[in-house]
């Protein structure tokens, strides 16, 4: 069984028992969180739209940290212009505990 849920503006097919890294969130270590905003969900056979609206998933937070760094690296030539700059972005790691379809 697996369900395709949209968080952070992204879309993540899950399976109880995956553990995903989504958008932060602003929840505790070990608290859970709720996803009801379930697109699709396929136990036999592939539910979509109504057969959903009522659809949840529950996940437990595993961490919550940042990426590696990403280098931002801005040239023009022939100017003398150079820019060095670096992004963490931040996430929180999630495992999939229950589909409720």
């Amino acid at each position: 069984m697996y369900a395709i849920i949209a968080t952070g503006g992204k879309q993540y097919k899950v399976s109880e028992g995956d553990v995903i890294r989504v958008e932060k969130l602003n929840a505790e270590v070990g608290n859970e969180v709720t996803f009801e905003d379930v697109l699709a969900v396929s136990d036999k056979e592939l539910k979509v739209a109504d057969d959903v609206a009522n659809a949840t998933v529950k996940a437990t937070v595993v961490a919550q940290d940042r990426d590696k760094k990403v280098v931002v690296y801005k040239y023009k030539s022939k100017t003398g212009y150079h820019k060095k700059n670096g992004h963490r972005q931040a996430y929180t790691e999630v495992k999939i505990d229950k589909i409720n379809a």
